[in-house]
């Protein structure tokens, strides 16, 4: 007999736990740490790459992390807004969502100014992206599957026609783009590792996607339904996008969410929430190892922001007293040491969110 999964996908609870386990172990300084150890080792120093952002031109792991976050906000969307339209009305649900999209843009913002160590305004960081691509989804949700997908694509579209306008030589030069002029107007400055603010214009399509992913999910059709509709639509945004890329008419690019990108990334995303739906929800496979990585997303927002507030500036340091006292007087190098530093710390995050999820306590923005 078929396993049918409830109201609350244990499936999405995991892919999220993942996703933010190793956006904090990024924090922890687990990624910087373990490609120092294995850089000058040929096949580790491959996946060392792996867990960094591509340059510019190409494609690496590390570069689904953003997309995945996303998707998986749209995803969860219907579920939290369905469960919220049941004690109330839809104008509450549209003031908890500008409530909450305001509060992700601070704190993106109050994020820039702890990495910098003084006041600025900056608008690159992920929460700020999310702020806006949550506002966008939240508007156009009530309309068909069909209708928000046309929107998507035409979101990808507009992108395509901003830049290539804007520059139809070079549409896509680091530092000199459409998205480049754009940070100058917001903030007066461009980013040095080539980011810009309008990535949310094409990456609203994560989160938009991620929202007819979880309508379909609650819906009645039978699971093995749901399951072709995301390998076919996962798959041919795949393809599309490595497409684009291969017949060099946009590159992929992840620092400017480019369409082709966009695409590649967001086909992954589907195909991902597929094989962890199919393995967890439909042949009833909820391990209890599974738990590790779930309690993580229970707290998702709240833990990146200690993570990359008090995690960095602290938490490293604090660790090091114990890794550095303990493993230096037993001749481990330095890489290594930090690399088993940086997973203390991880550990600690993850008890902290451990802890506070036996409790019963969340942190909701």
């Amino acid at each position: 007999m078929e396993h049918i999964p409830s109201k609350r996908l244990f499936s999405l609870d995991v892919f999220r736990g993942m996703t933010m386990f190793m956006l904090i172990a990024e924090a922890a300084g687990f990624h910087h740490s373990f490609y120092e150890l294995v850089k000058d080792t040929p096949f580790l120093s491959g996946i060392g790459e792996q867990l960094h952002h591509h340059p510019w031109h190409g494609f690496r792991f590390w570069d689904l992390i953003q997309p995945f976050f996303m998707f998986i906000v749209g995803v969860a969307m219907p579920f939290s807004i369905g469960k919220r339209l049941k004690t109330g009305n839809r104008k509450a649900v549209t003031r908890h969502i500008l409530q909450r999209c305001f509060l992700l843009f601070a704190f993106g913002v109050l994020l820039h100014c702890v990495y910098s160590h003084a006041l600025v305004w900056e608008l690159w960081n992920v929460l700020v992206q999310l702020a806006f691509t949550i506002l966008i989804a939240y508007a156009i949700m009530n309309l068909s599957n069909r209708n928000q997908l046309l929107i998507s694509i035409g979101l990808l579209v507009l992108t395509e026609l901003l830049y290539r306008f804007y520059d139809p030589a070079a549409p896509f030069n680091n530092g000199a783009s459409f998205g480049s002029f754009m940070d100058r107007v917001f903030m007066g400055k461009i980013n040095g590792d080539g980011w810009v603010t309008i990535n949310f214009i094409p990456t609203a399509a994560h989160t938009i996607w991620g929202v007819v992913c979880g309508r379909l999910l609650l819906n009645k059709s039978e699971s093995s339904q749901k399951l072709k509709a995301f390998v076919l639509w996962g798959s041919i945004a795949m393809v599309l996008g490595i497409a684009l890329d291969i017949l060099n008419i946009t590159p992929v690019i992840k620092r400017l969410a480019t369409s082709s990108f966009t695409l590649l990334s967001g086909g992954i995303a589907v195909l991902v929430l597929a094989l962890f739906y199919w393995y967890i929800d439909v042949k009833g496979n909820a391990k209890k190892w599974m738990r590790f990585f779930s309690v993580v997303g229970t707290n998702s927002i709240f833990i990146y922001l200690f993570a990359e507030t008090v995690g960095i500036q602290w938490f490293r340091g604090f660790g090091k007293i114990f890794t550095d006292g303990i493993l230096n007087p037993l001749g481990m190098g330095e890489n290594g040491i930090m690399v088993i530093n940086s997973l203390f710390v991880l550990l600690i995050f993850w008890y902290l969110t451990y802890f506070l999820d036996k409790k019963k306590v969340y942190f909701k923005v």
